[in-house]
């Protein structure tokens, strides 16, 4: 029996060292392998660190958007039951704490987790908390009355953007939702430039059985800094905003028995530098606030909010979205006779020496209606200059110059001028006008080509005509639009500069010069007058067109101007789409609309840039009140002619595309 007890032991020792060599050789050889193995086992602690979006700052540093860290209330119940076990009263004092520093936060949620789940380490008790409320906590945390007592309570930390201007420039600066995703505007071009990287705190048990921590630092997004200017972005606004106030209030009490008027269906406007292509501002009405971009109370009551469906709701958000400058296309109407002259003088086919008699109207081969003018009831404007027939917005001698400067001069022309093409704007959801625009052999019909004379039968942009006007008064050199001028780091360290992008030149100096002359003669002396400001002189052109269905009486009115004439430094460009909403009659034709807006922009925006006046105070007096008068002797209904051609008309829908030719418009 001892004999056997003894041969048992001796095979377990003979085992016992197999096994430790075993053990050794596979140390030995695979140990490395087998670590590996194991670690990836192990349970990490990992906690993500959010990095901060860059912010969107204007040309003076003004800050449009940027992203603030809030915080996320966390409760640990394994913790703080565990303290309460060694610490009695931890969890009354934590409770006390908690709700007292967060409205949100009510005991019964804390006591139903900790009872519930009480082994839980992650519980969200309120999210997004400011930095003062968590600031608060933690200093009365600190205090003599709660100090060694709170615990299992902290912060995750995550930022949310913030817009301080609310509604300003909205559909131009756009705005990113959760997790840091750009919607729509700049927070959506230049989203990848404005993220950045999250970092991570994590932790694993080592070999030796010790939690080793790394973490990982998060890199910051990128700042960019734009072209356009808070202080004229807010003119602009402002003068938008009451013109459309004004309009609204004077027509529905003059006229109280008529169905109720508002301002615009939308109103635009765009300022740019004509020598860079920046653009200063660009705004719209209506508008939405960036803070809150899915809320429709400014528009809507809530008996017609509750009435709406989502996908009726969604529409409407979808339209105050859309940037009407670039996304719009209409038909340009008067604001595109400075071209038909330009390609005439740029050609040769034009001296500026020649004279056209307007009799109220064209008869177009194999059209049979008469084209007429805005002033075919008068029997016409008689002879006109060049510069008469911008001044005065003669369709009529508009037509008998296109008929010398020929299908294909014109076609080239629009080309160059970029009409039809994209211009390459930093913004998403630029529309396509490739299709909005007559082929050359389509311009070889002679009724379409004498309506495209005078901007009608074919669709642009706003950003379109607005870049392609800048090429013809600042020496014909057409510049890329662009909104973003730098890009900076999270320090404020220059990663790049954005330098202004030269595309073509357009026109020479020589006939750049004398379009500026031209269209200062339109505000000094022609339909443009409302636009003039004491002071400073001011070029321009007007626009008047009908929209479909003709007949309806619905006007989009224009008018583009820039200042000063010999050295132009800004040029504002004004949509009023159906100004008066709601109102009956030609009510709306009147381009004064979009004019009043004009004027309004260039008498604060030249000041502030610091373009001086060159009238004194009682000069200025003395021609404030010539230039009331002159404006109010104006004709009223400047552009509109009747019983012309129709086309496409101005729909303010990208959808639009030319069709049969359709009826001309005047100024």
């Amino acid at each position: 029996m001892q004999l056997k007890l003894w041969f048992v032991f001796g095979a377990i020792c003979i085992l016992f060292v197999f096994l430790i060599g075993r053990v050794m050789y596979i140390q030995y050889t695979s140990g490395d392998k087998y670590e590996k193995i194991v670690l990836s086992q192990q349970k990490y602690d990992s906690t993500i660190i959010p990095f901060q979006r860059g912010n969107i700052v204007d040309t003076r540093g003004t800050v449009l958007a940027t992203s603030v860290d809030v915080y996320n209330v966390i409760l640990d119940c394994k913790v703080l039951n565990e303290k309460d076990e060694k610490i009695n009263g931890s969890i009354s004092s934590t409770i006390s704490l908690v709700t007292e520093c967060f409205e949100e936060i009510d005991k019964e949620k804390i006591t139903t987790q900790l009872e519930s789940h009480p082994k839980s380490q992650y519980y969200v008790l309120a999210k997004k908390v400011s930095y003062e409320e968590m600031s608060a906590f933690e200093e009365k945390k600190a205090s003599e009355e709660y100090k060694d007592k709170i615990y299992g309570i902290w912060f995750e930390k995550e930022y949310i953007r913030q817009y301080p201007y609310g509604s300003l420039a909205a559909a131009t600066i756009g705005y990113a939702s959760g997790g840091n995703v750009g919607v729509i505007g700049l927070e959506n071009k230049y989203s990848s430039v404005l993220n950045g990287v999250n970092g991570r705190t994590y932790g694993y048990l080592n070999s030796d059985s010790n939690l080793e921590k790394t973490t990982i630092d998060a890199t910051n997004g990128n700042n960019i800094v734009l072209s356009l200017d808070v202080n004229i972005q807010t003119i602009v606004e402002k003068a938008i905003a009451d013109w459309n106030t004004k309009t609204m209030n004077e027509w529905n009490a003059e006229h109280p028995d008529e169905p109720e008027a508002q301002g615009s269906l939308h109103t635009a406007a765009l300022v740019m530098n004509p020598n860079t292509g920046e653009i200063l501002a660009m705004a719209q009405y209506p508008s939405f606030d960036l803070n809150n971009p899915r809320d429709l109370s400014a528009y809507y009551s809530e008996e017609q909010l509750a009435e709406m469906s989502t996908d009726e709701k969604m529409d409407q958000l979808n339209k105050i979205w859309q940037n009407f400058q670039i996304t719009y296309t209409y038909e340009p109407g008067s604001t595109f006779k400075p071209f038909t002259v330009a390609m005439g003088l740029e050609t040769g086919i034009l001296n500026g020496d020649e004279t056209y008699f307007c009799d109220g109207g064209e008869m177009i081969a194999g059209y049979p209606k008469l084209v007429k003018c805005v002033a075919h009831r008068k029997g016409g404007h008689g002879v006109q200059t060049i510069a008469d027939a911008l001044s005065n917005s003669c369709n009529d001698a508009l037509m008998q110059m296109v008929r010398v400067i020929g299908p294909d001069t014109f076609s080239d022309y629009q080309s160059v001028f970029g009409f039809g093409q994209k211009t390459g704007i930093d913004l998403t959801g630029e529309a396509s006008t490739a299709g909005l625009i007559y082929s050359k052999d389509d311009l070889h019909s002679a009724i379409n080509l004498a309506t495209n004379s005078f901007g009608q039968n074919f669709n642009t942009t706003m950003i379109q005509l607005g870049s392609a006007f800048c090429s013809l008064v600042n020496g014909g050199t057409l510049y890329e639009p662009h909104l973003v001028t730098k890009i900076t780091d999270s320090k404020g360290n220059t990663v790049s500069e954005i330098e202004p992008t030269v595309l073509k030149k357009t026109v020479s100096s020589e006939v750049s010069e004398m379009l500026r002359g031209y269209l200062h003669y339109v505000v000094s002396d022609g339909t443009g007058k409302t636009a003039g400001v004491n002071g400073y002189t001011i070029g321009g052109k007007t626009g008047t067109a009908e929209k479909l269905p003709r007949g309806n009486h619905k006007y989009l009115v224009s008018f583009i101007g820039f200042a000063p004439v010999d050295n132009p430094q800004l040029v504002v460009y004004v949509i009023v789409d159906e100004p008066g909403v709601g109102a009956v009659g030609d009510n709306q034709a009147h381009s004064s609309f979009a004019q009043e807006i004009v004027h309004s922009i260039f008498e604060q925006a030249l000041p502030y840039m610091g373009v001086e006046s060159s009238l004194t105070e009682d000069e200025e007096a003395e021609a404030a009140a010539a230039l009331t008068e002159a404006a109010q002797q104006t004709e009223p209904d400047e552009g509109v002619a009747e019983d012309t051609p129709e086309g496409e008309a101005s729909t303010a829908d990208p959808s639009a595309t030319p069709d049969t030719p359709e009826g001309a418009e005047g100024n």
